[in-house]
C-alpha cells in the first residue's frame, strides 16, 4: 500500500510539473495583464517629446483595451521606463525592461539613444519597436527583433534635396549637423542627395557641439559664405538659438530645421518673430494626415489635453503600439520571435495613426511620406506653401 501511495504521489507530482510547463509555454489560463514597455525621455531636456510619446501610447492602450484587450480580454498595461535621452541610461532601462519581464518594448527618442538599448533587446530576445529612431544604420545591423514605424534618414535627406532644387530653387546650401548619430547621419544623407542631384551647389558644411549656446564663432564663418538657405539636422534646443544667432548676425538664409529642430519648444527659445517663417522636413503632423484613425485619434488628444501634439514622433509611438497589439492578436503569442516574424513577413497595411503599418525584409517602414512645414506668425506650424 506505501507503494502505491509512492506511486499516486509521483503521478500526481509528474502531472503538476506537465501542467505547469504547459502553461508557462502555452500560456493557458493566463489572465493578468500584457504588460508592453515605453522607453522614452520622461525626464530631462527632452522631457516634452517623453510626455507627448506617453500620452499617445495611453490613448491607444486604452482605445484597445475598451474594446476587450488582446487575447481574449487581458488589458494592456504600458510600463514606462526614462531613458534621459541618454545613451548610458537607455542601457540601464533596457535591463530593467527585460527583468521587468515586459512582452514588447517601444522605443525611444534619438537614434544613439535606441541603438544601446536595441543592442540589448536583441541580446536578450526581445521585440522593440522605434518611434523616434531615423539613423539607416539602425536597420541594417541585421537585427531580427528591431523594427521602427518611422522613416529613415536617408529618405528625408532625399526630401530636403528635392525641395531645395525643386521648390525653392535655391543655388547655395549651407548644411550644420550636431555629430549625433541622428544629426550627421541626415546631414550626410542631404549632402549625398544634393550631390547627386547637381543643382544647388554646397557652400558650407559643419559641425556644431550639443550644449552649448554661443554659436556665433562657426555662424559667422558660415555667413561669409552667403548660402541661400542653412539646414540644420539637429535638435531643437541649439536649433532655437542658432536662427537667433544667425539672424543677429544678419543672415537672411532661409533656416530649415530637420524633422528633430522645430517644434513648440523651438519656437519658445527663438521667440516668435524669428521663429516665423523657418521651415522643416518631417513626417506629416498629425493634422495633416488624412485617415480615419488619424482624425479619431487627434480628437481624442485635444479632448484630453488641450492642444495637438507639436512632433510627429510620438504618434510613431502610437502606431508602434498598435503594431505589436495587431501581431500578438493575430499570432495568439507573446512569443517575441512568433511576433517578429509576423511582423516582418505578415503585417501589411495595418490601419494606423499615420497610414498603413508594413514593413521591409530589415524592420523599416513601408513607404515614406515627408512633407515641409512653415512656422508661421502666431508660431504654429502648417505645410508650406510656395
Amino acid at each position: 500500500m506505501r507503494g502505491c501511495r509512492s506511486c499516486l504521489v509521483l503521478i500526481a507530482l509528474s502531472l503538476t510539473l506537465v501542467l505547469g510547463f504547459g502553461a508557462s509555454v502555452f500560456g493557458a489560463g493566463e489572465t493578468g495583464p500584457v504588460r508592453i514597455g515605453l522607453q522614452a525621455p520622461v525626464t530631462g531636456q527632452w522631457a516634452y517629446e517623453g510626455e507627448m510619446a506617453r500620452n499617445c501610447v495611453e490613448i491607444i492602450a486604452d482605445e484597445i483595451n475598451g474594446k476587450g484587450g488582446v487575447l481574449g480580454g487581458r488589458k494592456i498595461e504600458i510600463v514606462v521606463g526614462d531613458d534621459q535621452c541618454s545613451p548610458k541610461q537607455s542601457a540601464l532601462v533596457a535591463q530593467r525592461m527585460i527583468s521587468d519581464k515586459v512582452v514588447a518594448v517601444i522605443g525611444t527618442y534619438g537614434s544613439s539613444v535606441t541603438e544601446p538599448a536595441a543592442t540589448i533587446y536583441e541580446r536578450e530576445g526581445l521585440l522593440n519597436i522605434a518611434y523616434g529612431s531615423t539613423a539607416v544604420q539602425l536597420t541594417e545591423h541585421g537585427w531580427k527583433y528591431f523594427f521602427r514605424t518611422c522613416f529613415r534618414d536617408d529618405r528625408q535627406g532625399a526630401f530636403f534635396a528635392e525641395f531645395v532644387n525643386e521648390t525653392l530653387k535655391v543655388k547655395k546650401v549651407a548644411i550644420l549637423h550636431d555629430n549625433t548619430t541622428f544629426g550627421k547621419g541626415l546631414a550626410e544623407a542631404a549632402r549625398a542627395s544634393l550631390e547627386e542631384a547637381k543643382k544647388a551647389e554646397i557652400v558650407f558644411y559643419d559641425v556644431v557641439t550639443p550644449g552649448e549656446r554661443d554659436f556665433t564663432p562657426i555662424l559667422t564663418r558660415m555667413h561669409k559664405a552667403d548660402p541661400d538657405v542653412l539646414y540644420f539636422t539637429g535638435y531643437y534646443p541649439e536649433a532655437g538659438l542658432i536662427i537667433r544667432q544667425m539672424r543677429g548676425l544678419g543672415s537672411k538664409a532661409v533656416f530649415v530645421g530637420g524633422n528633430a529642430a522645430i517644434n513648440d519648444e523651438f519656437v519658445e527659445i527663438a521667440g516668435k518673430d524669428i521663429a516665423k517663417g523657418a521651415l522643416m522636413t518631417q513626417e506629416p503632423m498629425p493634422t495633416d494626415l488624412k485617415y480615419a484613425e488619424s482624425k479619431a485619434f487627434l480628437d481624442e488628444y485635444i479632448r484630453r489635453h488641450g492642444v495637438p501634439p507639436s512632433s510627429p514622433w510620438p504618434v510613431y509611438a502610437a502606431d508602434a503600439l498598435k503594431a505589436i497589439a495587431a501581431a500578438i492578436d493575430e499570432t495568439g503569442s507573446t512569443d517575441s520571435a512568433v511576433l517578429a516574424d509576423y511582423i516582418r513577413n505578415e503585417m501589411e497595411g495595418l490601419p494606423g495613426v499615420t497610414g498603413p503599418i508594413g514593413f521591409d525584409e530589415i524592420g523599416d517602414r513601408a513607404g515614406a511620406i515627408y512633407l515641409a512645414y512653415e512656422v508661421t506668425e502666431d508660431g504654429k506650424f502648417q505645410p508650406y506653401q510656395p
